[in-house]
């Protein structure tokens, strides 16, 4: 099963802004995520079409489940 690491932060224009991160370690913990986007936020590492990331909104871990049909 895939599973994505999705950081919901907000932007300094009030829009949510997501980064994903494909794989993250089954080991991770709602500490180690904060501690992250915490970090992002206060090095301003990134910036989105509506500004600079500025909040902490969210954080979740979305599991998806593929199934081929080989029909061909």
């Amino acid at each position: 099963m895939a599973s994505t690491l999705e950081m919901i932060f907000v932007s300094s224009s009030g829009n949510k802004v997501t980064l994903r991160v494909a794989e993250p370690l089954e080991t991770l913990t709602a500490q180690d995520v904060k501690s992250a986007m915490d970090t992002i936020v206060a090095k301003n590492v990134f910036t989105s079409n509506g500004g600079d990331l500025v909040a902490v909104a969210d954080a979740r871990i979305v599991s998806r489940e593929v199934t081929n049909l080989d029909i061909l």
